[in-house]
């Protein structure tokens, strides 16, 4: 009996010999992990949404009489217009010419006549201050000047009709293509010019944001063909009815396009900035776990993960601020917190 005993007693031993090692290397295991310091920063929250990006101003020129066609140049690069060339307000992109319309509209013989009507007027003013001459003579020579002037008025507008001038600034996004002195007949488009400086776009926004939304919001737009540019725009205007089919309502957006970066039609993602907080802590969303006692992230302290119970306030897409549990030059774990528990040994990789 006693010897079974000794036995007994010896295979414990080795079995505690054995196992020890094994525990002493997993409790100096070091878990490699990443860690971000904690600084102060600023959040924003957002609502996204999407829509395309219109021009604020644009307008197509045709023309309003058959004639021959002749493409003007451009004062500024000394070569024939081309589509996206700037133009000014007033610059001539081109010419119609018939002779046969410029005569029929008479305008050297209206501005005579014109001159002549404004001549016998001031001659009739002064015969009748002397008395020379009734009110009635008066009033028609008046009445004369006026229509001379109201015809020469026209014949310049007529004139006018032969000159192709761009009404606003911006930018030609289509010029029709005539072989110099082709007769193009009325309403032939010439040149398609939009002002895209500015622009708006119209968004449809979910019904539960209508009380967070407001006009004068700041919004920053983005294009996947400017991955590394935001544009800021602003929400001018939010309708108060809600449709009823989609459970949207509908909002304006101007946006400062100065750049040019945005093009006419482009496709938008649009963030409507709803709330704003600066100097508050700010960690990666992702790097939060959610437990049954709650939301909660990994610091180091001195190789040591410890698991910290924090709560949240605004959050976007990346980001959360966290109003308690985390102080400012603490190091909370980016990543490989996946593997750990807490009090772990770990070993900073960056």
């Amino acid at each position: 009996m006693k010897k079974s005993f000794l036995i007994l007693a010896a295979v414990l031993i080795v079995l505690t010999g054995c196992r020890n090692p094994d525990q002493n290397l997993a409790a100096d295991i070091e878990i490699p992990v990443s860690v971000e310091d904690i600084i102060l920063k600023s959040i924003e929250e957002f609502v996204n949404t999407t829509g395309t990006a219109f021009p604020k101003g644009e307008t197509e020129l045709k023309s309003e009489i058959p004639a021959e066609y002749f493409l003007e140049r451009n004062p500024r690069t000394g070569r024939v217009w081309q589509m996206g060339d700037k133009v000014r307000s007033g610059d001539l992109i081109a010419r119609l010419e018939d002779e046969e319309y410029v005569n029929s509209v008479k305008l050297e013989t209206n501005q005579l006549n014109m001159e002549l009507m404004e001549s016998e007027l001031r001659k009739q003013e002064s015969l009748y201050e002397k008395g020379g001459v009734t009110l009635k003579e008066l009033k028609t020579a008046g009445i004369n000047y006026e229509n001379a002037k109201t015809t020469l008025i026209n014949s310049r507008l007529q004139l006018e009709k032969t000159r192709i001038v761009a009404p606003i600034d911006g930018v030609i996004v289509d010029l029709f293509y005539y072989t110099r002195g082709t007769r193009v007949e009325t309403g032939s488009t010439i040149v398609k010019i939009m002002d895209y400086q500015t622009m708006y776009m119209d968004v449809q926004l979910p019904e539960k944001y209508i009380s967070v939304i407001k006009p004068g919001q700041v919004v920053k737009l983005t294009n996947y063909t400017i991955p590394g540019d935001t544009i800021i725009g602003n929400l001018t205007q939010i309708s108060p009815a809600i449709n009823a089919d989609t459970r949207t309502f509908k909002g304006s957006i101007s946006i400062d396009n100065s750049e040019y970066l945005l093009r006419p039609g482009m496709f938008v993602k649009a963030d409507i900035v709803t709330n704003h907080k600066d100097s508050v802590i700010v960690i990666p969303k992702g790097v939060i776990l959610s437990r049954q006692r709650g939301k909660t992230v990994f610091v180091v302290d001195r190789g040591i993960a410890v698991e910290r119970i924090i709560e949240t306030g605004l959050e976007n897409v990346t980001d959360v601020e966290i109003t308690r549990g985390l102080t400012k030059n603490e190091r909370v774990v980016t990543s490989g917190f996946e593997t750990l528990s807490n009090r772990s040994k770990v070993k900073i990789i960056k």
